[in-house]
């Protein structure tokens, strides 16, 4: 069990047959999820456990991914020259911060409910018009782009669905127009297998307030803004944009400690208590959901091309982390996700 994958190395030193547990990243590295079948490894790959209620306790997405939306905003805070709440004093009243949220999963809401507690004004926006209630209830804003587009942009299992064009379109139109307002701008959008979409273009960023901070979540896929880079923190246009690679990672005791559990709680059931072994039920969803290999094969529908890719978990970069795009969460995906 590890949090990423094996390397070319471990995988040399592995005999076949032995069972691999890890945040894998399988829709984005094929050719190593290849290579383990090759080497007869059974690999589970964490980031794709079901979203079913028995199986919240093992879901490595959401745990990472809310991490990654409280540390977001604590790094904003540090970045950001101004104090996130209204401040009346002898000398003047401080106006307070306003924080936007693009992808309201689980690293989406925990950076909502974060910013509010230090104080800030929050508005956020998703795909899925089910998330409106739950920013509300959070006492953030929640931003509209076009209810009837939205009404079809979840799939059964709560996840956020690859938008059209046409979306995204008008969603450039509405936050052009919002992020001009705007201290602090979140992104925690992520969809597995492919390149974070891009929800704040270079135009955007031009028009934003200079001092002003962007952290996207979604660095390490691309990103969801052209101009933020991997593990860096680079002032364009006067606006700073964070692109810090594993976020949940910056909270390293707690990311590890959660991680852990989840895994824990994934093999728990399958431990022969009398033979003290590992014996793997195949017929679990929880086993069949996340096995990618098997027996020297790619065993996923999501890898073998059975399943539709809009069925497949939208992470928070954060989420992890932020598929909860999603961020996903729905679980997300925000972010979404990430590794301790």
């Amino acid at each position: 069990m590890t949090g990423n994958g094996p390397g070319d190395n471990e995988l040399a030193a592995m005999k076949e047959g032995a069972i691999v547990v890890a945040h894998m990243n399988a829709l984005a590295n094929k050719k190593d999820v290849q290579a383990m079948a090759n080497a007869g490894i059974t690999a589970i790959a964490m980031e794709l456990m079901p979203r079913i209620t028995r199986a919240q306790s093992m879901d490595v997405l959401s745990s990472q991914s809310n991490l990654a939306g409280y540390k977001a905003v604590l790094d904003a805070a540090s970045e950001f020259g101004r104090a996130f709440p209204m401040m009346m004093t002898a000398a003047g009243t401080i106006a307070p911060a306003k924080v936007f949220i693009m992808g309201v999963g689980v690293a989406g809401l925990q950076a909502i409910a974060t910013a509010k507690r230090l104080g800030a004004v929050v508005t956020a926006t998703d795909v899925r018009p089910a998330t409106k209630e739950q920013v509300e209830s959070l006492g953030g804003k929640f931003l509209v782009v076009d209810p009837e587009m939205e009404k079809d942009a979840q799939t059964e299992g709560g996840y956020a669905k690859a938008m059209p064009p046409e979306y995204f379109e008008k969603q450039k139109k509405v936050v052009a127009e919002h992020i001009t307002k705007q201290d602090i701008v979140i992104t925690t959008a992520l969809i597995p297998g492919r390149p974070a979409p891009v929800l704040v273009t270079e135009e955007m960023v031009k028009t934003m307030k200079p001092g002003s901070i962007i952290i996207d979540l979604a660095v390490e896929a691309g990103g969801n803004c052209p101009l933020s880079e991997l593990g860096k923190v680079v002032k364009k246009h006067g606006v700073k944009i964070i692109g810090h690679e594993n976020v949940p990672a910056r909270l390293a005791e707690d990311a590890s400690a959660l991680f852990a559990k989840n895994l824990l709680n994934f093999i728990t059931p399958h431990v022969d208590k009398e033979k003290k072994t590992l014996s793997l039920d195949w017929e679990d969803e929880t086993v069949t959901g996340t096995c990618i290999t098997r027996d020297g094969q790619v065993v996923h529908p999501l890898l073998t091309g059975q399943e539709e890719d809009e069925k497949a978990p939208v992470k928070e970069a954060g989420e992890k982390q932020a598929e909860e795009s999603k961020p996903a969460d729905s679980k997300d995906e925000e972010s979404d996700t990430k590794k301790p």
